[in-house]
């Protein structure tokens, strides 16, 4: 467990969080379809979720993406996700790319949730610079990056391109460790 609250807990994406985390996508598609297309399109089926949960696995083995779910303490389910990928060894970085479901917004987690898995990723996987990547008018994605200390340090050009539309501008933020 990577962190843990009254309220909710972090920890790797299990194998039995199949059910749960389709839910959540399926539930939550409209909401998570411009900024998470590829994760929605491999989960659209139960089955699908498992195979995805598979390969989640085999990338966290092989030290290449990194998957965390975000768990309501009381109901035990799952709230969110965030995942560590673009992980750059030589570098020591990675990106965060994150979600939250529709019944959990506004309560913070997202910001708790980003500051312990950062600090998660400088201690115990020893990087060196996190990055989040979102659009300006996705406040609240920037909100959580600015709360979590992350600093904007510029805009990149047609950084990404939404399923059948014209690439975009995105915001880079980005948090370096300090001992």
């Amino acid at each position: 467990m990577i962190y843990s609250s009254n309220t909710f807990y972090i920890e790797s994406l299990k194998h039995d969080d199949a059910l749960n985390l389709n839910k959540l996508l399926v539930s939550n598609t409209e909401r998570f379809k411009l900024y998470l297309p590829k994760t929605l399109s491999e989960n659209r089926t139960l089955e699908s979720t498992k195979t995805y949960i598979t390969r989640q696995h085999e990338l966290m083995s092989s030290k290449l993406e990194y998957t965390f779910t975000i768990k309501d303490t009381s109901s035990k389910s799952i709230a969110g996700l965030i995942i560590l990928k673009t992980i750059n060894w030589d570098k020591k970085s990675g990106e965060f790319a994150y979600c939250i479901g529709k019944k959990f917004e506004n309560k913070g987690w997202m910001t708790l949730a980003i500051q312990a898995t950062s600090k998660y990723c400088f201690q115990k996987l020893q990087l060196k610079k996190l990055q989040i990547i979102s659009h300006k008018t996705n406040l609240a994605s920037i909100k959580v990056a600015e709360k979590s200390n992350f600093v904007w340090q510029k805009t990149l050009k047609k950084e990404f391109t939404p399923v059948g539309q014209q690439p975009i501008d995105m915001e880079l933020y980005e948090l370096t460790y300090e001992k």
